[in-house]
């Protein structure tokens, strides 16, 4: 389960980039902040399951 999230983690954080640069690209403030925010939510994601691995092991 844990790899699932982080790997849910990893895309959120993709996604979240392409939605930036697109934004940049177009001027679109609204598609950077979502962007950015979706960035740091894969990033949060993929930190808490590292954190669940390392007071597993």
């Amino acid at each position: 389960m844990a790899k699932e999230e982080k790997a849910r983690g990893k895309k959120e954080q993709l996604k979240g980039k392409a939605k930036e640069t697109i934004g940049r690209v177009v001027g679109n403030e609204r598609l950077i902040a979502e962007g950015k925010a979706e960035k740091r939510k894969g990033s949060a994601r993929q930190a808490k399951e590292k954190g669940k691995d390392t007071f597993k092991g």
